[in-house]
């Protein structure tokens, strides 16, 4: 008895890595270029994960310890598996006999350069198989589709798919393509492999063949349609650009459907892990590279640009701030224009509102930081940390050299160096004497009327 429940069913993932993807013009694999901060391999990994299936294999070409190290980070329960040879691509799913042998109920075979899919759509594709079939592919219609391999359909059943090289004239009038990814029946899964041949132009054993082999084994096979953006592949920059656009239209339209506010949503870049919590204002030209969190009602004025950084519920950044990585500004804190934060932490109600460097520190609750302040927290060699505890006050251009304590409620006067800790509520003053020299303007332009003019 089929079991129609996709959760009560095993299911092995098979990622095809091996392609080297020239038209990058990179030192880089094409599947190692980035989506969102993420690798095109890793969202493919992770749409893997939130869909729930068992195990992954991911199969590399030869020397490619890059892609295999990259997919063991995305999924460190992932088996790697490599194509000695590329013989097309029911060549590379066998790569991974090893792992189809073990008897999964369902087989998902994707490919690392469709970053788009979604859980959904391989969701989908394995509830095919629980109802019956023993081949699910996937589908979608382009608006040009030359150069896709096409579904062929009788009666409501896949009964082909055909690559645009051998596809006849009459074959490529359809405009239902073929978008790569397939499922398959443990059970049957190797038998059909083992049964394409290479009978083709490009003498190579494409999985396509896989449908008309497990037509002629009486098997049912049928087709999943999916949107033509969610499965379109990724072989050059042109197409790596085309893709960001579509995942940051997303990103940007889950950001607002989830209770943000973007100005300008089409000037805000997200990546693949940026969580906006509700009634935050974001600003236009903002940047979020990985490791951000924006909790309820903060707020990101613009061109502020972000990376591993958190700002906690109704504090503001910028305009024209950067928050490097393990910022983390506390509760209404501010952070002003021209300011950098990187490994701080400020702390509730605390402001450092313009033209300042806040980096290896602490900054209590309700400190103010005054303009031009800076931390002196690396010495060529070594970094150290500078605290500040709640309610100090550091005057404008003031340089802190860590290791430095600035006590609570102390304050450090304008202009001031400081290289030793300040007490609580203590005041700190390092300046050179003022001196003033009475008349001394008035002769120095008398004088130097007096000269002959040097240009």
């Amino acid at each position: 008895m089929i079991s129609t429940d996709t959760n009560a069913r095993t299911c092995l993932a098979i990622v095809l890595a091996a392609g080297e993807g020239t038209r990058m013009n990179s030192s880089r694999t094409k599947v190692l270029h980035e989506v969102g901060g993420r690798s095109m391999l890793a969202h493919v990994l992770a749409s893997l994960g939130a869909a729930g299936t068992d195990a992954v294999s991911v199969v590399v070409g030869p020397g490619r310890e890059d892609v295999a190290e990259a997919a063991r980070q995305a999924s460190p329960s992932a088996e790697i598996f490599v194509q000695g040879e590329r013989l097309g691509t029911a060549h590379a799913v066998l790569a991974a006999r090893a792992a189809l042998v073990r008897g999964y109920d369902d087989v998902l075979v994707l490919f690392a350069d469709t970053p788009l899919v979604t859980p959904a759509t391989l969701v989908a594709l394995r509830g095919a198989l629980a109802h019956g079939a023993s081949l699910a592919a996937l589908g979608f219609e382009p608006d040009d589709p030359a150069g896709y391999g096409r579904l062929l359909i009788e009666g409501g059943r896949l009964v082909a798919i055909r690559e645009h090289k051998d596809a006849s004239e009459a074959e490529r009038r359809t405009g239902l393509c073929n978008a790569g990814l397939m499922a398959l029946s443990g059970r049957e899964a190797l038998r059909l492999l083992d049964a394409i041949g290479n009978a083709n132009v490009q003498k190579e054993f494409y999985l396509t063949d896989a449908v008309e082999a497990a037509r002629a084994a009486g098997l049912a096979t049928v087709h999943v349609l999916a949107g033509k953006h969610e499965v379109m592949g990724v072989n050059d920059r042109v197409q790596l650009a085309a893709a960001e656009a579509i995942f940051q239209s997303r990103m940007r339209e889950a950001a607002m459907r989830g209770g943000a506010t973007l100005v300008a949503p089409e000037t805000v870049f997200f990546s693949h892990d940026t969580r906006l919590g509700r009634d935050v204002l974001v600003e236009p030209h903002v940047v979020f590279l990985p490791g951000c969190v924006v909790e309820d009602g903060a707020i990101i004025h613009a061109f502020t640009h972000l990376e591993g950084a958190i700002v906690r519920a109704g504090a503001t950044a910028g305009p024209y701030a950067r928050l490097r990585p393990k910022a983390d500004l506390g509760p209404k804190s501010k952070v002003g224009n021209f300011v950098e934060i990187k490994a701080a932490q400020i702390g509730a109600g605390a402001k450092i509102s313009h033209l300042s460097y806040i980096g290896d520190a602490s900054v209590g609750a309700d400190a103010n930081i005054g303009a031009g302040t800076i931390t002196c927290n690396y010495d060529g060699f070594n970094k150290a940390r500078t605290e500040i505890g709640e309610g100090a006050f550091v005057g404008s251009n003031s340089s802190l050299v860590a290791p430095v304590r600035i006590g609570a409620g102390a304050y450090v006067g304008s202009g001031s160096v400081i290289t030793r800790d300040v007490a609580p509520d203590g005041l700190a003053l390092s300046r050179a004497t003022q001196v003033e020299k009475a008349g001394w303007a008035a002769r120095f332009r008398t004088m130097q009327a007096k000269r002959p003019r040097q240009r």
